[in-house]
């Protein structure tokens, strides 16, 4: 008979059940807890519920487990017998914490009930047993409040206008300035109100509230907020969370007791000093919820005048975490996010994990780790994370740039943004849904505001400090924040803030975050971006990424300003460039619309060899900028409709320049409209019919290429005929190129090497893909257009359904964003190999929005790409994301 799998995990005097690499079963804090335990380390006792129990609860119809509480009570005896005091006893009642914890850290997504076990009877054996009766109280009334809100679904902002009322009553603004008699007044109230709103009292079995903890935190996996975090950080739905329940220690015991976070390194900047915050007589989500604004625990920051630190308050506690950090970061290697609590003077230690940390901070680690010796090359490439790289591409504030500072916070994710002024979530999304660029603007942020925060470009927090839920949640986001700004004061109900010099800021006006500094700026202020040729940290880490990946990085650049950035990115050439974008100047677009709207071949003709010396001067210029790298240029792609005048001034315009009539142009517009024009007459099909496009723009290219050549510049053009899909449209265009081509080569005097090859955007090319490649030079795949018309989706158009397919989970992720592995991938694999079959050695790549998307580019690893483009900020991305697929594949 095969035995029960084991849902409970004990830890505690030095002896765990689990160990940090069970993150799957216990979850990031359960694992960590237990390999703390493990390493010596004080923990408070405690066990875990695995996360096949929390599986388990929603595979039954969201019920806990049949015999889970027998073995619960069980773990709870072995906790007792550790702390030497029992759940539920009226003399020494042990107290308990219940926490989340899933294998990727969520922090504030889920939900956390401490003070378990408390009652009408244990409150007295609590006050007793530690002397402080207004401790006692005082805990009981946040176990009631925080009990209410989590598990029974109570209201919490009732209760802390109680609270709010006794402290005006008494004539004081400090909770601790209440005394045991007002807690215990306030508990009453609390309790008559959530009787009154439940219409049942409050539980005071423990063991009740214990098994009402366990199902709300499990409940807690599938909150809005929760599935919301999960999606924007693409953490699968199904690895479900674990519980944590530990002995209670008391961070609120007086002053020689505090609670705080720290991180092994700072999480903002990477460097390697002891960082955090604290609150004395406090518990822990005092701190993480910003409700109140922390110390610093040491003076690795500067530190305003009259503020103590940890380590000057408590030297003793602060040296023993001191020793914590370097054991825990030597032993994972990695820097950890750390919760403590100090109960009269002892410290003991409440998480472990790896901690949140921007992209300058992971790069910086990444880097400074290596030259420790306490990670390899290839750990550290994969210790950054490509998305990470787009964050730390962001603008900063120009130096230069005239400001006005009206108020100043703690900086607590890097960036600058600037946005229209918001003070709820839910307007965040509907103005930015709009289209408007969003500050969300709160005196402290919680878990419900997720959707307003991940609409924002940046957070602004009047409370809270560098550790609270706005600024952990904003750096994992890669959003500028900035928090405890104590200098302002927002008025929720008059939709505005006041600054401490006066200034009133009203919904809708502009202001600029710095997140590097903390300012907050009124109206629009200019701002630069970032080199990676002058990083050394992030330069070290595309250095390394360089040395490992396989596939080759092009940009997609359509001018030279375009290419010589994407080059300064590390571009190794361009795999697109879009000739139409270069007709949209004003005085070009009008030559283009004579050409398409001539009578004649000879009237067409002639706008053609006036558009010619503007293509051939934009290729030159972006010849020279690639030097040395090879130039893949797309001939004429869209439909000609789409360059013709749409408005009565745009008509009146054109007939000024042309001569033409207006009621001819309004004629000819109409006969180029088209039912379904993505289908219709573009790409190859324009080329054929009028060959004279194409034949003018591959003059301008060639003659361009032998231009630059003359000046002893290496020029290596790739010439791509869009939307083939038959074999013979590339066998006629191709005969067509090296017709111009040789005419260039004899009309200057030089030859240069050039080759012809096809774009692959429609399922039929795929499968012909052995006949193409017979003409084909090389292929690359537009899969933008491929993932459109095999799918039979409208890119521009799909947006609401795909939207509504991901919240159903039709689909994980919009095709649109990242490559559809099972239909669009397969025909992307088949037109390899087919045309590899053909042609051994066909140098295929990929050149739509998916080449700068991290998993897209694994997949093109896989399939044996040689080189994915991009827009050029992504080619940074692109080339540790390359990295990244070449090493997991030497690891299978």
């Amino acid at each position: 008979m095969t035995a029960a799998p084991q849902r409970i995990y004990t830890f505690g005097a030095g002896r765990a059940e689990g160990h940090a690499a069970m993150k799957d079963v216990l979850g990031g804090k359960g694992a960590g807890l237990a390999e703390m335990t493990n390493l010596g380390i004080p923990v408070p006792p405690g066990f875990t519920v695995s996360t096949a129990a929390c599986a388990e609860y929603y595979r039954t119809g969201r019920k806990l487990p049949a015999g889970l509480m027998d073995e619960v009570r069980g773990a709870l005896a072995a906790v007792e017998s550790i702390a030497g005091a029992r759940f539920g006893d009226p003399e020494n009642p042990l107290l308990l914490s219940v926490r989340s914890g899933a294998k990727f850290s969520m922090p504030g997504m889920m939900d956390t009930v401490l003070n378990l076990g408390l009652n009408t009877d244990t409150v007295g054996g609590l006050a007793r047993s530690t002397g402080d009766p207004r401790f006692a109280w005082d805990s009981f009334r946040r176990f009631v409040q925080m009990y209410g809100d989590v598990v029974l679904g109570v209201n919490r902002h009732p209760l802390e206008k109680l609270i709010e009322g006794r402290k005006e009553a008494r004539g004081v603004t400090q909770d601790t300035e209440l005394t045991a008699d007002d807690w215990r007044d306030l508990v009453s109230a609390f309790l008559e109100r959530v009787e009154s709103q439940l219409r049942r009292p409050f539980p005071m079995d423990p063991y009740e509230q214990l098994e009402g903890a366990i199902a709300a935190v499990f409940r807690s996996w599938n909150t809005p907020r929760a599935v919301f975090y999960r999606k924007e950080h693409g953490i699968p739905d199904d690895i479900y969370t674990a519980v944590n329940v530990q002995a209670m220690v008391f961070g609120n015991l007086g002053d020689d007791s505090a609670t705080g976070v720290a991180f092994t390194r700072d999480p903002a900047t990477g460097e390697d000093l002891f960082y955090g915050e604290f609150l004395p007589n406090a518990q822990g989500e005092d701190v993480v919820a910003g409700i109140r604004t922390p110390l610093p625990i040491n003076r690795s920051r500067p530190v305003p005048d009259g503020v103590a630190t940890l380590e000057e308050l408590m030297p003793a506690a602060y040296g023993t975490l001191l020793e914590v950090r370097r054991r825990l970061e030597g032993h994972f290697r990695d820097m950890q996010d750390l919760e403590f609590t100090i109960q009269r003077g002892r410290v003991w230690m409440l998480q472990c994990r790896t901690g949140k940390r921007t992209a300058r901070a992971a790069v910086r680690i990444a880097v400074d780790m290596v030259g420790e010796g306490l990670i390899d090359r290839d750990t550290a490439l994969l210790r950054v994370q490509p998305s990470q790289l787009d964050q730390l591409l962001h603008p900063t504030i120009d130096p230069k740039a005239p400001r006005h500072v009206i108020a100043r916070g703690l900086p607590a994710s890097p960036g600058a943004r600037t946005g229209k002024v918001v003070f709820t979530p839910e307007e965040a999304v509907a103005r930015s849904e709009r289209g408007d660029a969003v500050i969300l603007v709160r005196r402290e942020t919680s878990p419900e505001d997720i959707a307003g925060m991940s609409a924002a470009q940046g957070i602004l927090t009047a409370r809270g400090g560098q550790t609270s839920h706005a600024a952990v949640v904003a750096r994992g986001m890669g959003k500028c924040c900035v928090v405890g700004c104590s200098e302002i004061s927002v008025a929720l109900d008059e939709k505005s803030f006041t600054t401490s010099r006066g200034r009133t800021v009203r919904e809708g006006d502009e202001i600029t975050l710095d997140g590097a500094t903390g300012e907050v700026m009124l109206g629009r202020v200019g701002v630069q971006g970032v080199d990676p040729e002058h990083d050394r940290e992030l330069g070290q880490v595309l250095h390394w990424a360089d040395e490992v990946r396989r596939l080759r990085i092009r940009t997609n650049a359509d001018t030279p300003d375009d290419a010589r950035t994407a080059r300064r990115f590390g571009a190794e050439g361009i795999g697109l460039c879009r000739t139409e974008h270069m007709f949209f100047d004003e005085e070009r677009v009008a030559l283009v619309r004579e050409m398409i709207l001539a009578e004649t071949f000879e009237e067409r003709k002639a706008a053609l060899d006036r558009i010619l010396p503007f293509q051939r001067r934009d290729f030159e210029g972006i010849f020279r900028a690639m030097a040395g790298l090879p130039v893949t240029v797309r001939l004429l792609d869209p439909p000609l409709h789409e360059f013709l005048p749409t408005t009565d001034a745009q008509v009146k315009a054109l007939a000024e320049h042309s001569g033409m009539r207006e009621a001819d142009i309004r004629r000819k517009t109409r006969e180029h409209e088209e039912a379904n024009p993505m289908l219709g007459h573009r790409g190859c099909r324009l080329g054929i019919s009028h060959p004279e496009i194409y034949r003018m723009q591959v003059r301008a290219i060639l003659e361009a290429a032998c231009a630059v050549a003359s000046e002893e510049i290496a020029v290596l053009p790739e010439i791509m005929i869009p939307l083939v899909s038959i074999e013979k449209e590339l066998e006629f265009l191709k005969e067509e190129v090296a017709d111009e081509a040789e005419a260039v080569f004899r009309g200057t005097g030089r030859r240069v090497a050039y080759q012809v090859g096809t774009m692959i955007e429609l399922p039929r090319a795929c499968l012909v893909a052995g006949g193409i490649a017979r003409t084909a030079e090389f292929f690359s795949f537009g899969t933008n257009d491929l993932t459109q018309t095999s799918y039979g989706f409208a890119r521009d158009d799909a947006g609401p359904f795909l939207r509504v397919y991901e919240e159903v989970k039709i689909i994980g992720r919009s095709p649109f964003v990242t490559l559809d592995r099972e239909g669009v991938g397969e025909l992307v694999r088949i037109a390899v190999e087919r045309g590899r079959a053909a042609r051994p050695g066909l140098k295929t790549g990929i050149c739509g929005e998916h080449g700068g998307d991290p998993d897209s580019i694994a997949f093109c690893h896989e399939v044996g790409l040689d080189y994915v483009s991009c827009s050029p900020f992504r080619v940074p991305v692109a080339r540790l994301a390359a990295a990244h697929a070449a090493l997991r594949e030497a690891a299978k």
